[in-house]
């Protein structure tokens, strides 16, 4: 099998990163075939595959996230056919769903984030996704002056003449239009003017391959007039920089748009509920072969703007939109065995061993099967999925490529379930070590509780404790760390991370020389020596990283040691904090501080104390501190904005935010945020019912603001 075929779960450190180095390259490399050449190679559920491998592998292996990631990108960097023009507002992605309980989970995360209870309405839109190009068009004392395409999202290419040619798209606005707007949308092809205009240009050997690639290819024509012949059309859907408020909701600002001469969609909807949006995605789906022009999925956007503003944005995608792709193709085979692997973290996965069958192109032999609650027919809410029907070894089983690395089994063909199949029993014991395998309240995921004494569990944290973004040790990969675990010379097992450090004494007192061991010698032992040398002074995310830490990745390792900036400093936080155990109780001071820090939450905290409260993890970690020393972290510029470098402590009701918003607001603009008032307090927001924290304040002299001071305070 080849690695790209291999399923994630399956994937070694060193397999995972270096299928990341072909995933970055091979997407970069259909990114620009697709938004700079026009000529894409893959169809798009391949191109949403690649990506999800790639989303998948990070998810499972973070320490391994590239600084190139497609994660991080906006398509592709503008050619040099045309002039560039940096767009006021990125023009960002959207995330893909691609059933209808992702839909549920995009609409729980906007719920949660905005703290609304599920009986609050919140209004989405919901709209046919256009496959054209993506188009910014800038009007400056309402006459157009620039067009330009999304490029990397940051810069694009200048295609204002071309633009100029569409007769949809109006030269000038009306009087009741800002001075400045950038009105966004897509530029596409119908269908039947694709087909008549691939028969005239058949005649001179041209051809596109598809009404998306015959849009953008005509758009970017050096000449115009080219662009003129072609009949290209226009949807606009968004906007971009505004010299004044557009309106109130999305809804209204697109229909405004519509009065100003713009094409904008007829079968856009506003939706209230989860189930009158999924009603429009099935009817679009069902529509979609007589729609005029091709569409790939549904885009869903949180119709109030103020509610937009406070959802904000991730790297490359809104919080407050995402988009329902279309399923690809769905296959049909035989559910042979249900293989249970143990993860790095104890998590028992169940992954089908299915007939081989062919699905758009690639053999399928694998599917995932989520976990055992999936697998008995019940959904992360508890309710029931498939009508209710379980999946057993034995079943014909539907799957399907659309979105997911690994397949997944969507559903059984009840008539040709064997008359003598049983109930799948999901294991209550590791297979790797026998140990209890338990499932936390509130958790999907079964996990051994064999700790350090799993051998699934053993290597894989020695794995993780040497990979590349973790301690880095070149000369450990893979094989060598399974050669040392298992070795039974007590001269060279490598059994728990201290282990690594006292090779070289060990083996200088030992008649086992390593040198001497077939697949090793003496150029390459002196080199790993060297290099267990180089690391026993280390970065401290690196070393807090390395330690395996549930939840705590390369990104949360590095947000406690900018917070903390020695390693001791947080060991001591974390070994005297004592989380709320009821609710209204908000933990100690310590357990304060490590949950303020910003994007660690409760989850995240409560993963750093239990580390540090178990009494094993402390005897290995001050074992290994006596081989390791963890270097403090150089503190990070602070902005200029008027909070920046202070500590914060919000108190009391807060009313135009949620209390998690008030924290990345603050954070995104230099401050600390504390959990408790002290000395070291710059600054006290407090709403209404403030108590302790506010009385604390006064008594220690320290400035105390209301909201509304606090947004006054901040504003641009």
């Amino acid at each position: 099998m080849s690695l790209s075929a291999k399923p994630v779960e399956d994937l070694t450190v060193e397999e995972a990163a270096e299928e990341l180095t072909r995933l970055a390259a091979e997407i970069a490399a259909n990114d620009e075939r697709y938004h700079v050449a026009d000529a894409p190679v893959i169809s798009d559920a391949d191109y949403d595959s690649l990506r999800l491998r790639n989303a998948a592998i990070e998810a499972r292996f973070p320490d391994l996230i590239r600084s190139d990631s497609p994660s991080l990108r906006v398509g592709a960097a503008p050619s040099g056919a045309f002039g560039q023009v940096v767009h006021a507002k990125p023009m960002l992605s959207l995330d893909n769903v691609f059933s209808d309980e992702d839909v549920r989970d995009f609409f729980t995360s906007v719920r949660r984030f905005l703290s609304m209870s599920s009986d609050e309405e919140i209004v989405f839109t919901a709209e046919p996704k256009i496959d054209g190009l993506s188009m910014s068009l800038r009007y400056e004392d309402r006459r157009l002056v620039t067009a330009a395409t999304r490029g990397d999202g940051a810069t694009g290419e200048n295609v204002t003449a071309n633009i100029r040619t569409i007769a949809e798209i109006p030269d000038r606005l009306p009087a009741d239009a800002p001075d400045i707007v950038e009105v966004r949308g897509e530029v596409y092809m119908r269908r039947d003017d694709f087909f008549a205009l691939q028969q005239r240009m058949a005649e001179s050997g041209q051809t596109f391959a598809n009404p998306r690639n015959s849009a953008a290819g005509s758009l970017r024509q050096k000449n115009p007039e080219i662009t003129r012949s072609r009949p290209l059309k226009f949807f606009a859907y968004a906007w971009g920089e505004t010299s004044e408020p557009l309106g109130t909701t999305q809804y209204d600002v697109v229909q405004r748009f519509g009065e100003w001469g713009f094409p904008i969609n007829d079968r856009m909807e506003r939706c209230r509920t989860i189930d009158e949006i999924l009603a429009h995605y099935h009817q679009i789906e069902e529509d979609r072969a007589e729609i005029a022009y091709d569409i790939d999925g549904v885009v869903y956007k949180v119709d109030r703007l103020d509610l937009q503003e406070r959802l904000g944005f991730r790297s490359r995608s809104p919080r407050w939109a995402t988009a329902h792709k279309f399923p690809a193709e769905k296959a049909f085979t035989e559910l042979k065995e249900i293989d249970i692997q143990v993860g790095r973290t104890g998590a028992l996965t169940p992954v089908a061993r299915l007939e081989p069958v062919t699905v758009g192109g690639v053999v399928v032999v694998n599917a995932t099967l989520h976990n055992e609650d999936y697998i008995k027919g019940i959904g992360n809410n508890g309710q029931p999925i498939r009508d209710g029907r379980d999946i057993r070894i034995g079943d014909t089983v539907i799957i399907q490529r659309a979105g997911d690395v690994i397949p997944q089994i969507l559903d059984i063909v009840p008539e040709k379930r064997p008359r003598d199949s049983v109930p799948y029993e999901f294991p209550n014991r590791c297979p790797a070590c026998g140990s209890h395998a338990v499932r936390e309240e509130g958790e999907v995921v079964r996990r051994c509780t064999g700790g350090l004494i799993c051998p699934a569990q053993a290597v894989e944290r020695l794995r993780h404790f040497v990979s590349r973004n973790a301690l880095d040790i070149e000369g450990l990969g893979e094989k060598q760390i399974e050669f040392f675990f298992n070795a039974d010379d007590p001269a060279l097992s490598i059994k728990s991370p201290p282990d690594i450090f006292t090779l070289r004494s060990r083996q200088e007192n030992s008649l086992t020389k390593l040198e001497k061991i077939d697949g090793f010698g003496k150029v390459s032992v002196g080199k790993l020596y060297a290099a267990i040398e180089e690391r026993r002074q280390v970065e401290f995310w690196r070393l807090l990283h390395a330690l395996g830490i549930r939840h705590v990745g390369e990104t949360n390792s590095k947000r406690l040691a900018r917070s903390f900036v020695s390693f001791a400093a947080l060991r001591s936080v974390a070994e005297s904090a004592v989380a709320p155990v009821e609710k209204g109780d908000d933990g100690n001071s310590s357990w304060q501080e490590i949950n303020a820090v910003g994007g660690i939450g409760r989850v995240v905290a409560e993963a750093v104390v239990d580390f540090f409260a178990e009494e094993h993890n402390r005897e290995v970690l001050d074992t290994l501190l006596r081989e390791v020393t963890p270097l403090d972290e150089t503190p990070v510029p602070v902005s200029s904005s008027p909070v920046a470098g202070k500590t914060i402590v919000f108190t009391g009701a807060l009313e135009r935010m949620s209390r998690d918003e008030a924290k990345a607001m603050a954070e995104r603009l230099g401050a600390k945020v504390a959990g408790s008032v002290s000395k070291k307090t710059d600054l006290v927001v407090a709403g209404p019912g403030a108590g302790s924290k506010l009385k604390q304040a006064t008594g220690l002299g320290i400035e105390v603001i209301d909201e509304d001071q606090w947004f006054e305070r901040v504003k641009d």
